[in-house]
């Protein structure tokens, strides 16, 4: 099985969406960002957080490909964000030990 940073690194999206959300990873808050996209308290660790986001993100992308009516590019771009961000945290965590 992939770890996280394989899965990531293997999600294709359009580039304009990719900058986009690089941008958003300045202007992350992990309690408040974390609560609003989830829309519950985030999984206890980053790597079930990210899971979690990655699955989130999946179904927006389905949503986006569909062109289904529900679907917000912002939320998307959020999502995005949130789980470079929560990689970037990993990959700080994983680097100290």
């Amino acid at each position: 099985m992939k770890d996280l940073f394989s899965l990531m690194e293997s999600i294709c999206r359009p580039r304009l969406l990719i900058q986009a959300a690089r941008i958003g990873v300045d202007d992350y808050n992990r309690k408040t960002s974390l609560r609003r996209l989830l829309r519950s308290a985030p999984p206890l660790g980053t790597g079930k957080t990210i899971a979690h986001l990655m699955n989130l993100e999946q179904v927006m992308e389905d949503k986006r490909l569909t062109g289904d009516a529900s679907y917000s590019i912002t939320r998307h771009v959020e999502v995005l964000s949130a789980m470079m961000a929560e990689a970037n945290i990993l990959r700080e965590r994983r680097s100290q030990m």
